[in-house]
């Protein structure tokens, strides 16, 4: 059992205050998403828990136990690794050779056979079918970001980073990620993905964390950001539309709709309109957040 906390977590960048004050909790055998506009803080969050920056203020905590991650390293000998936006593979080298690079531990002779064996049986496994000794420059888009999960998964990490992961994928592809995904946290690894898509949010999350200019504007579950009209962050100054997961009789989550709001202290009084097409693209166009408490 894996447990993550960031607690008050502050991170500066000249005058420009990327993350405020932030907490943020994530677990074994969950998704948890992290969502918001561009700009909201989300990869640098994130980036702090996989060591690649260190925050100003705050405390990590894994298992309970304070961290300082120095470095990407560090904290993937922890357990936490994470997936950028843009691949860090060697386009010469094998999927086999990107595997094991910077491994330690091994001794001098790198049994190739071995590894290769190991990721078939993780690309079986999840779903990352991937030939281990085709070179970088021969896979797809897609393909490469199956390597960069399978490096992950062979170093021994259990909590998964996903920054934007269906960005660079095709439609198929991202159904078959967040399968994948789902699978990952059935099993007990702890998913953390970034995105400011509230569909596919909804559709793999099962909690999700809205940021909003570097803090935390809620967060709640999946099902009752469908029981609650969950008007989830993403944008412009024009604070008059919010978005709603409708609850299905079923317990699942409906079509999420584009509601015009009537405002009040800490977010959406009123909210009515006919629903959208399940269908049809929403396009996220503000930043309001109403809790289920209130």
């Amino acid at each position: 059992m894996t447990s993550i906390e960031m607690l008050g977590i502050t991170k500066r960048f000249g005058t420009v205050i990327a993350n405020d004050s932030v907490d943020f909790q994530a677990h074994s055998g969950e998704v948890h998403a992290l969502l918001g506009e561009n700009g909201a803080g989300k990869t640098t969050l994130m980036s702090i828990l996989a060591g690649l920056y260190r925050p100003d203020e705050g405390t990590i905590l894994l298992n309970g136990r304070p961290m300082q991650f120095h470095s990407p390293r560090d904290s993937l000998a922890h357990g936490i690794g994470m997936v950028y936006q843009h691949f860090m593979l060697v386009d010469s080298f094998t999927v086999t050779e990107n595997v094991m690079l910077g491994q330690r531990g091994r001794g001098l002779a790198l049994d190739t056979a071995r590894v290769e064996a190991e990721l078939i049986e993780l690309s079986r496994s999840y779903g990352l079918q991937v030939h281990p000794r085709a070179r970088i420059w021969q896979l797809s888009v897609g393909e490469q970001q199956r390597v960069e999960i399978l490096r992950l998964l062979h170093r021994g990490a259990k909590v998964l980073v996903f920054d934007e992961p269906t960005a660079v994928l095709t439609p198929q592809e991202s159904g078959q990620l967040i399968r994948t995904l789902r699978q990952m946290a059935a099993v007990g690894y702890c998913i953390i993905f970034i995105s400011h898509k509230l569909d596919e949010v909804l559709a793999v999350a099962d909690r999700i964390t809205v940021l909003r200019r570097g803090r935390v504007a809620a967060t709640l579950s999946a099902h009752k950001a469908a029981r609650v009209a969950a008007a989830l962050a993403v944008g412009s100054r024009r604070e008059h539309t919010c978005f709603v997961a409708v609850e299905r009789p079923s317990g699942g989550l409906g079509p999420v709709l584009a509601l015009p709001a009537r405002l009040g202290p800490g977010g959406v009084r009123e909210a009515v309109l006919p629903p959208l097409s399940p269908h049809e693209q929403v396009r996220l166009e503000n930043a309001l957040a109403s809790r289920a408490a209130r």
